[in-house]
């Protein structure tokens, strides 16, 4: 798919004739990607670079022309389970025309949040700040999915939400991968702005894009070392949510098995002749009475374990901390 854009007033408008100066290629074809290289003179290994997932950010200069490999985060899809993922993407800024090379339908130029726009380098200055914006809003929404998922996972005994926290983590990763090698493109260009004459307003932008790629770089460091942290802590919640339903059973269990016994017993014909002499309704409501008080003696004495069993945890734990208070008096 083709679409082009001409500069009018400071802003982006699409346009349909050969004039255009900014021509954008979605997805393209064998005989796209051969037609673009003849007509650019554009390296073929450079074009499929643009489209290559791998790619590792670069920029290069041949003469007034400069090809840029960014990479940018990917259109996130319900069926990725929350992987998001980064793609590639070719920037291509020669004498009298840009030509941008994507791999999928994205929205290329956000005109809300972008400054006027006189040359064509002002463009490619706006989407990289404008990319290095929407790194942060995924930054951000990865926070807030891994505390939702965080709450389910505290009663969940279940692998799934544990597995949700895997691929976060690994987006992150890819994250910072990829903000990292932009950031070698961005220095590359401000060097290159150093020694061009260009005003001093765009080399401050560049500054501050700069700095702006630190920032996000900084917060996906910052994400990742946390949920990678705490993804330990989090398997041992579900293991100890299934410990605690099996402690839970295991109590049913102990505090039926001398119930199944006597039932099993009195359900026999031996019961009824012992109580022969004695009216069917009062025996066995002797004998149910007798099955609830077992029951209940039962589980007053689990209880008492259980309770035995943590102070003795305490205890240890108060001795240790005394030993090592001993052994290190400054401390």
């Amino acid at each position: 798919m083709l679409q082009k854009y001409n500069i009018e007033g400071g802003k982006l408008k699409e346009g349909t004739g050969d004039e255009c100066s900014v021509w954008v290629y979605t997805n393209p074809g064998a005989e796209d990607n051969e037609m673009i290289s003849k007509t650019y003179d554009i390296d073929k290994h450079t074009l499929e670079s643009a489209l290559d997932p791998d790619e590792v950010s670069r920029i290069e200069f041949e003469d007034e022309n400069i090809f840029i490999i960014w990479k940018r985060p990917k259109n996130y899809l319900s069926s990725d389970n929350l992987l998001f993922g980064v793609s590639s993407m070719g920037l291509f800024l020669l004498q009298h025309r840009l030509v941008v090379v994507l791999p999928e339908d994205i929205f290329l130029f956000d005109q809300k949040h972008q400054s006027p726009v006189k040359e064509l380098m002002d463009i490619v200055i706006n989407f990289l700040y404008t990319s290095i914006r929407h790194y942060l809003d995924h930054i951000k929404a990865i926070r807030i999915i891994s505390r939702e998922i965080q709450i389910k996972l505290n009663s969940s005994m279940e692998n799934e939400y544990l597995l949700q926290m895997f691929n976060l983590s690994e987006s992150l990763i890819y994250y910072i991968n990829a903000i990292s090698a932009n950031l070698t493109v961005l220095i590359k260009l401000r060097n290159y702005f150093e020694k061009s004459a260009v005003s001093e307003e765009r080399k401050d932008t560049m500054e501050d894009i700069i700095i702006e790629n630190n920032q996000c770089l900084r917060q996906a460091e910052i994400s990742s070392s946390v949920l990678s942290g705490l993804m330990d802590a989090r398997g041992n919640i579900i293991n100890n949510n299934m410990n605690v339903l099996i402690k839970n059973l295991t109590m049913i269990n102990i505090i039926f098995l001398p119930l199944n016994l006597l039932a099993g017993i009195g359900g026999m014909s031996e019961y009824s002749m012992m109580t022969m002499g004695i009216d069917w309704k009062l025996s066995y409501g002797l004998f149910m009475g007798a099955m609830f008080i077992i029951g209940w003696i039962t589980l007053i004495f689990i209880n008492k374990i259980n309770v035995a069993g943590q102070s003795a945890k305490r205890i240890k734990r108060s001795l240790y901390d005394i030993l090592l208070r001993r052994k290190n008096p400054a401390g």
